[in-house]
């Protein structure tokens, strides 16, 4: 969870054919040696193969570009259009859940300027932070959209609509070229609050920033209509809904749901503008920046000590430098790779169609960063969650029954838990990536319908995946504050 107190020391560790052969080649053998895995707080460190990880991450999204490239395009387009009929889902209570966590949306603002300083007592970051951004995300990426009948604004909006005339299109509309460039824009603000901001934990702080962008949020709908701006500029929702298309839970213009393979909807996707293509690029940008600011490489490139860590004031500077530089190398590479693979199939798409198609399949590289990155606060701030949110007020209540439970942190301490930890953030890069590769192998056959096209266009992108394989395996193994 962002803005945890500071301290504490873990140690974790044809011809284009030929080309691609080559590069991995070079790849493997630039490869780091074993590292140290997670360590717990008594110190224990736990030594990991960490080379033979990175080699066969690299090796496994490597295979699935191989295998992807000999595989018959009907054989691919008819796993991918497989469904499986559920039952239907109407929209009759949609504003009335709205309209509930709304009410919970203000309990918990009252609990941040009212209840307990401690944030591990205070329910309000402990879900804004673990259940929201972090366990949310996660449930929006198995079964699909729930934000939008989660949402505190759906349902206010419906009731304010109606009293004040506005309808359901509000009364000014937003240009067309603004795209989502307001969501962009906010969701660099929430990343810099959550990643650089000394205090993003202090629940009156907190309180305070979540309810005025609940206002200004409120108001934009009433303006623009709740689709114009939760489409355009609650980035949320934008966040939430590109998550969703990974779902293997599809439910269509009737209401009804359906089992679909993961990663299937992206397919049938449209082509993002550049606003989109941005808003997902920061998207994965940050949560890697968010791991790579607190490894001991980063601090020393600016005479940091990690073990006489100074708190996140004294690197407001060096973060915001970081968050953006991370944001504008990651999408210059992407670009890069994209432009690269239109020119080895002779293309005459633009760089706008091929880019705003591909990046799709940078969801399922975000999910899996997602889940490797969050998966101890969910584990251990989880628990702390549920005992907060039966005493919000800090008064002695109990109204859950959980009040007074005990907190396993030992679930994530200890060698045993360093192995299935690392394994499982592991399993998660690697398996997120594989699925990205074939993600945008899909969209290449909609770029290029000649297989051998289709597959050339794909290998400077598949060696960024690759790449960043090997990147997020070496932040799970590299030593790291905090």
């Amino acid at each position: 969870m962002a803005g945890r107190p500071e301290g504490g020391v873990k140690d974790r560790g044809g011809e284009g054919y030929r080309l691609l052969i080559t590069s991995f080649i070079c790849l493997f053998v630039s490869l780091p040696t074993p590292a140290f895995a997670h360590a717990s707080d008594r110190g224990h460190v736990l030594l990991l193969p960490t080379g033979y990880y990175l080699v066969g991450g690299a090796f496994a999204v490597a295979v699935s570009f191989l295998v992807l490239a000999l595989l018959p395009a009907d054989s691919l387009d008819r796993f991918w259009r497989r469904r499986l009929p559920l039952f239907a889902l109407g929209d009759a209570t949609r504003a009335a859940i709205s309209l509930l966590s709304f009410a919970g949306f203000a309990i918990l603002i009252a609990a941040g300027l009212f209840g307990s300083r401690d944030p591990l007592s205070n329910p309000l970051p402990l879900v804004i932070w673990t259940l929201l951004w972090a366990g949310l995300t996660l449930l929006q990426g198995l079964f699909g959209d729930l934000w939008s009948w989660l949402n505190p604004w759906y349902g206010p909006w419906r009731l304010a609509s109606r009293l004040v005339g506005t309808g359901d299109h509000g009364a000014w509309r937003l240009p067309r070229w603004v795209g989502c460039w307001p969501g962009a824009i906010l969701f660099f603000a929430f990343a810099w609050f959550e990643l650089i901001d000394p205090a993003p934990d202090d629940p009156a702080r907190l309180a305070f920033a979540a309810g005025l962008y609940w206002l200004f949020s409120f108001l934009a709908m009433l303006a623009f209509g709740y689709r114009g701006w939760s489409r355009s500029g609650e980035f949320l929702t934008v966040f939430f809904s590109m998550v969703a298309r990974f779902a293997m839970v599809e439910r269509n213009q009737d209401g009804r749901l359906a089992l679909c393979w993961p990663g299937a909807k992206l397919l049938a996707a449209e082509p993002l503008p550049a606003s989109g293509i941005a808003f997902l690029l920061l998207a994965l940008s940050s949560v890697s920046f968010d791991g790579l600011s607190k490894t001991f490489f980063w601090l020393g490139l600016f005479g940091i000590n990690p073990l006489e860590f100074p708190g996140r004031t004294a690197l407001i500077g060096s973060g915001t430098f970081g968050l953006i530089l991370t944001f504008a190398l990651l999408a210059a590479v992407f670009l890069l790779a994209v432009r690269l693979g239109q020119r080895l199939a002779g293309s005459d798409h633009t760089l706008g169609q091929a880019a705003g198609l591909l990046v799709w399949s940078i969801v399922p590289i975000a999910l899996a960063y997602h889940v490797a990155h969050y998966l101890t606060a969910l584990l251990v701030d989880g628990q702390y969650a549920l005992a907060a949110l039966s005493d919000p007020f800090a008064m002695g209540w109990n109204l859950f029954d959980t009040a007074d439970m005990q907190i396993e942190t030992g679930i994530v301490a200890g060698a045993n838990s360093a192995w299935w930890l690392w394994n499982i953030q592991a399993g998660a890069i690697i398996l997120g990536h594989v699925l990205a590769v074939l993600v945008a192998h899909g969209f290449a056959w909609r770029l290029h319908p000649q297989p051998s096209r289709a597959a050339l266009s794909q290998l400077p992108l598949t060696l960024l995946m690759i790449a960043y394989t090997v990147f997020g395996l070496w932040l799970l193994a590299t030593p790291t504050t905090g």
